[in-house]
């Protein structure tokens, strides 16, 4: 069987595209010349917001490398990135880059404590390496140079709320 243009449906409404992503991503690969492009991308870019974070990803780096630097991959990048100027909206961009710089925390404050000396039980290593809350990995960055264990990496963040104090 061959896949082409003919054989494949133009896919321009996001709940569709949310229900079939790899059909909606058959379908801009497939209408990539068509003059339905802008719409097929708008609806996939729309359908990958609303989906899991790992699925979407995916999908959205296939269709980025496939498309490449064509001018259905330039019109998928500004889709993409139009959305990322409005921040708190859940975008894959938006994820993408929370995810990024939640990663680098996590690796910035275990390289930093392991520098210092301090033991990082694997329990503790996966806690800080699988937290996404930017707010809470700032401060045990910041608490990072003064503290002798990571169970005071953590204590300000398990203390009762009118315990806690401002560091």
């Amino acid at each position: 069987m061959v896949v082409g243009p003919d054989n494949l449906p133009v896919i321009t409404d996001p709940r569709t595209a949310a229900e079939k992503p790899a059909m909606a991503v058959f379908s801009a690969l497939a209408h990539a010349n068509s003059p339905h492009i802008e719409a097929i991308l708008d609806a996939l870019g729309r359908a990958l917001a609303g989906m899991d974070w790992n699925a979407a990803s995916y999908f959205f780096q296939f269709l980025d490398s496939a498309l490449g630097d064509t001018p259905a991959g330039d019109k998928w990048r500004d889709i993409v990135t139009f959305v990322n100027y409005f921040p708190g909206r859940g975008t894959v961009m938006e994820k993408a880059y929370l995810e990024g710089e939640a990663r680098g925390e996590a690796k910035a404050i275990l390289r930093f404590l392991e520098a210092r000396g301090v033991s990082v039980p694997q329990e503790a290593r996966n806690h800080i390496a699988d937290c996404t809350d930017l707010d809470l990995l700032n401060r045990w960055l910041d608490r990072t140079p003064h503290v002798q264990s990571v169970d005071e990496l953590f204590a300000e963040d398990t203390a009762p709320a009118a315990d806690r104090t401002e560091t």
